[in-house]
């Protein structure tokens, strides 16, 4: 087996499909450290536990992943022009005249390039305003405000990769995981320079963050209520309905987390209101 190959971890069951990003040569044994494809998990493993598979091939919970994935960008997209379509047949003037709106622009920062290609290829499904940076986790927060100085976005996320100590039973202790307390910091230097929650919209965390502390650090938003793993796109769908809600009215938690493919068990947060102004009249020239 060689670095990029595909494979998938027998004593797991084949659940998940993942990509072998480092091989760690020994006298004893050979480890694989593996990326999850689509979550944000990094693993290791040993080549006996390792079966070799296609870059097409999909697990029965990546199918059912993707469906879900599929159905959220529907579900989004039909939701958006039905508001639209309403709002037009209320606003529309007799010159023809029509509304325009714009969504919340977003800054996502994410300790992993090849999550964040994915992310950015649905942002431009979503026709939202991004901008993507990759920022390793433990330099994130030396970075962010530079970038939130630089970009003004009204939403900030701050992801990754983050897991649990294996064997341990004290979910309370940030020392316990990988990357919680880089996400932290991060969270909390953005806090520090714009206190408002409703001003500046943070998600921060990833696959079994220490949710309690992200927040208790400032986000809006974290991972991972349960310490399950997420899917790389739980954040933009999150974000997608923060940016796509009307000032004027605040997102409730179920309604923030309707399209996300892990749900509450993955992420939580709190109350937060919208950042999409709606305009009008329409410029001619646009």
């Amino acid at each position: 087996m060689k670095i990029g190959d595909i494979v998938v971890r027998k004593s797991y069951g084949e659940d998940i499909t993942f990509k072998i990003i480092d091989i760690i040569y020994s006298k004893k044994n050979t480890i694989y450290t593996l990326k999850g494809m689509n979550l944000r998990i990094i693993a290791d493993s040993p080549e006996e536990d390792l079966k070799v598979v296609s870059e097409e091939s999909l697990t029965k919970y990546e199918r059912l992943s993707n469906k879900k994935v599929d159905n959220s960008i529907k579900n989004i997209l039909m939701t958006r022009g039905n508001i639209k379509k309403k709002f037009r047949t209320v606003k529309e003037t007799q010159n023809n005249e029509l509304a325009f709106g714009r969504p919340g622009r977003i800054l996502h920062v994410d300790g992993d390039s090849d999550y964040l290609d994915i992310c950015l290829k649905v942002y431009k499904q979503l026709m939202l305003e991004v901008i993507g940076q990759t920022v390793k986790e433990e330099d994130q927060a030396k970075t962010v405000l530079e970038l939130v100085k630089k970009f003004r976005p009204d939403i900030v996320i701050i992801t990754g990769h983050d897991s649990i100590i294996k064997g341990t039973t004290d979910y309370m202790n940030i020392d316990n995981y990988k990357n919680s307390k880089f996400f932290v910091e991060t969270v909390s230097a953005l806090r520090n320079y714009e206190a408002n929650y409703d001003d500046l919209v943070i998600f921060a965390g990833a696959c079994q963050s220490c949710y309690e502390a992200i927040l208790d650090a400032g986000a809006n938003f974290a991972s991972s209520p349960s310490r399950v793993l997420i899917h790389c796109l739980d954040p933009v769908f999150l974000c997608e309905k923060i940016a796509y809600t009307n000032i004027s009215n605040v997102v409730s938690i179920q309604e923030a987390l309707e399209n996300t493919i892990t749900g509450t068990k993955g992420i939580g947060g709190l109350q937060t209101r919208g950042k999409y102004r709606e305009g009008f009249p329409k410029s001619s020239y646009a």
